[in-house]
């Protein structure tokens, strides 16, 4: 095969020109668009880096609040019927509340002291009738006794010059009392336990 050299143009004109330029535009072009998607992964993952960080920026402060947060304190709620109960026999028994509620201002000592008779009987009768009572202390009051160290403080109220530790020497004022059983009457269903004294309508 014979190739004739005289056939390639031995100068550039305006089209070969126009060609080249053309050729080298399309390479550019080619390179850029191959070497995109390699310039724009790092970007991805930097996003999805950033994202994942923020996740856990967001995330880091609620565990620590959880986990810092104070337990709730469990109260126990005192319900009123059992002491609502107690007033209305201390009522039937020794007229408590209507001895409690009078205005005794017009009254003699004597007058009061009659009434107060009558309170007392009948309040010692429901006590007695519904609770069991026991002494604290077993000493008689106004002797001397000591406390030792771990005494239960529940029980023994101290008053007077308290300095120092346990264990203590003094002189014993009240013996104390508490319940060791409880005898209330039950309540029916739907009793209103907050009406301890019924009005009362003579016909």
């Amino acid at each position: 095969m014979n190739i004739d050299l005289s056939a390639f143009p031995t100068t550039l004109d305006t089209l070969h020109l126009g060609l080249g330029i053309s050729a080298a535009l399309f390479l550019v072009l080619f390179l850029t668009k191959k070497k995109a998607p390699d310039h724009q992964a790092p970007a991805e993952n930097e996003n999805a880096t950033g994202e994942e960080s923020l996740e856990q920026t967001v995330e880091q402060p609620a565990k620590e609040v959880i986990q810092e947060a104070p337990k709730t304190v469990v109260l126990k709620e005192a319900t009123p019927e059992a002491a609502l109960q107690l007033l209305t026999l201390l009522q039937q028994d020794a007229r408590f509340i209507d001895f409690i509620q009078e205005d005794l201002s017009g009254y003699s000592d004597a007058d009061i002291g009659a009434a107060a008779r009558v309170v007392h009987e009948g309040s010692k009768k429901t006590l007695d009738t519904y609770f069991t009572f026991e002494a604290i202390r077993s000493e008689e009051e106004e002797t001397s006794i000591s406390l030792p160290e771990g005494f239960n403080a529940s029980e023994v109220r101290l008053t007077g010059n308290v300095v120092g530790q346990a264990p203590f020497k003094g002189t014993l004022i009240h013996k104390g009392w508490k319940v060791s059983e409880v005898k209330l009457p039950k309540l029916s269903a739907g009793h209103d336990a907050s009406i301890v004294a019924p009005a009362e309508v003579e016909l």
